[in-house]
């Protein structure tokens, strides 16, 4: 569905009650099956997930390609950042080296498939 605005109802502890569920909400939503004590994070991880996606919002257009998800049952590489060693550890020496064919070859060897998908085909 498509809709020109989206209102976020968020229940606490036991929910919403379920004339609004019923008579005024356009469609519910679960992020998952387990149970906290209001919608209010539900509601900011459901609004987030729609942002990123809008034009504009990442920064870059390319971002939202290539990560977690954008590729059924894809998990996106290990990210590393600034400095090179931190308390011994360090940033694997290809990620260094500025061979971006290199480079891809280990970010997709070290993507992994996903658990959800995983589960998925056990069902």
């Amino acid at each position: 569905m498509k809709y020109d605005n989206l209102i976020f109802i968020c229940g606490r502890y036991e929910g919403v009650d379920e004339r609004v569920a019923k008579y005024l909400a356009d469609e519910e939503i679960s992020i998952g099956e387990y149970v906290l004590t209001g919608g209010e994070i539900p509601a900011m991880a459901v609004a987030d997930s729609i942002a990123r996606l809008l034009p504009g919002v990442l920064g870059n257009a390319q971002s939202s390609k290539d990560e977690s998800f954008s590729k059924k049952n894809y998990l996106e590489y290990p990210q590393y950042t600034k400095p090179k060693e931190f308390q011994g550890w360090r940033v694997p020496e290809v990620l260094l080296l500025g061979d971006h064919k290199k480079i891809e070859k280990w970010r997709t060897k070290h993507s992994k498939i996903s658990k959800l998908s995983l589960c998925e085909k056990k069902q």
